[in-house]
């Protein structure tokens, strides 16, 4: 009797004391912070998840300059923990995706560079036969290109995105769509070329920015999904959103509800996209900066 109580209280310290030490031992995150601004934001929402949860977090970030495809082998090496890139179907199968958009989709409303003084040929394109008629430029491995050419866009592609702002400098196509948060800074970093934003036109479809995982690292996606959730029900991510530098200045400068809208069919959009969530989405006419 007195052996079996001894057992019953040596298992319930020894429960108890693993307990404590999952409740305080630390995560370390390792992560490629070469992306600036938009790697600064992605760090502090996966602190913010970590601060819902009460878990201690480390973050090491390697600056190193690397192109996407390497920061994937990195991750599916386990040399990177996480990564954090648009979906598509490939992505979703190679790596274990965290389905909350990071961007609440700003980056599916696409704004085109143009070359300065070209202004009138776009004003004319009101729909997608219009669109058509014209060339975009796009990377050769960005899930953005696939959408395209499935709306039968023509699209030249390039290797680098360095390479299509001289490119389309070069007239070697008409229009440059990128997200609608980047073109307002990359205005001023290529502000040599004879390029400019367009005024009148937004391209729109369901491209979310997720967090990627290792495909085995469980463990990791579910911590960083149920912290970014508990921020969205508390309303800690809006408030991390919209004083985003970044975003401020998108919603700013876009003028999305201003714009008219060319809605693109998304065909790589994986069928596990949580679309229902309206929380994570935003439209053009709630692109507006929040207090």
């Amino acid at each position: 009797m007195f052996k079996k109580l001894a057992f019953q209280i040596i298992f319930i310290i020894s429960t108890l004391v693993l307990t404590c030490t999952a409740a305080y031992s630390e995560t370390e995150i390792k992560v490629n912070a070469a992306s600036g601004a938009k790697a600064d934001y992605v760090i502090q929402l996966i602190e913010l998840a970590y601060q819902k949860l009460d878990k201690k977090l480390t973050i090491t970030r390697d600056e190193t300059r690397v192109t996407q495809g390497r920061i994937n082998e990195e991750v599916a090496n386990g040399n990177l923990d996480v990564m954090w890139v648009s979906t598509s179907v490939k992505k979703e199968e190679d790596f274990l995706p965290v389905r909350i958009p990071l961007l609440k989709g700003l980056l599916g409303y696409r704004i085109m560079f143009i070359r300065q003084g070209e202004q009138s040929k776009f004003d004319s394109i009101r729909i997608l036969d219009d669109l058509r008629s014209i060339k975009l430029g796009q990377g050769r491995t960005w899930a953005d290109t696939a959408i395209l050419e499935a709306n039968n866009i023509d699209v030249v592609k390039a290797a680098k995105k360095d390479n299509l702002f001289n490119m389309l400098d070069g007239s070697r196509f008409d229009a440059f769509p990128r997200g609608a948060s980047e073109p307002f800074s990359e205005i001023q970093q290529y502000s040599h070329l004879n390029i400019a934003i367009e005024s009148n036109l937004v391209l729109a479809y369901k491209m979310p920015f997720y967090i990627f995982v290792n495909k085995n690292n469980h463990a990791l996606a579910a911590d960083i999904e149920q912290g970014l959730n508990l921020a969205i029900a508390d309303g800690s991510f809006d408030k991390v959103f919209y004083r985003n530098p970044t975003v401020i200045d998108a919603l700013e400068k876009a003028r999305l509800d201003k714009r008219h809208v060319i809605e693109l069919v998304n065909p790589t959009l994986p069928t596990n996209t949580p679309v229902d969530r309206k929380e994570l989405w935003l439209s053009p006419a709630d692109t507006r900066p929040q207090p």
